[in-house]
């Protein structure tokens, strides 16, 4: 699986990594959906820190396709609110 976090890089998941990234998502989702802002950054960050701590990079010399393509770690509450919502990002 091939991630790309908005305004950084790609970075390529294994298979056995997309059902725990699709766990952290789903938490993103709950608070956004919930309404509450409270939680929402810590869980955003997990998310990204998973992909960075779990991914190797792509290199700029690859051209990918990515899978997955998730907002820039600046993303607002309100923001993610349009993004984060229903089934997610991430496909199941």
């Amino acid at each position: 699986m091939i991630v790309r976090i908005s305004g950084e890089d790609q970075y390529r998941l294994d298979d056995a990594d997309a059902q725990r990234l699709n766990e952290l998502e789903n938490s993103v989702v709950a608070i956004v959906e919930g309404g509450s802002e409270d939680g929402f950054a810590d869980a955003f960050a997990a998310m990204l820190d998973y992909v960075r701590s779990h991914g190797t990079a792509v290199g700029d010399d690859e051209i990918e396709t990515s899978d997955v393509i998730l907002p820039p770690a600046d993303i607002s509450f309100e923001e993610a609110a349009m993004e984060f919502t229903g089934e997610g990002l991430i496909p199941d």
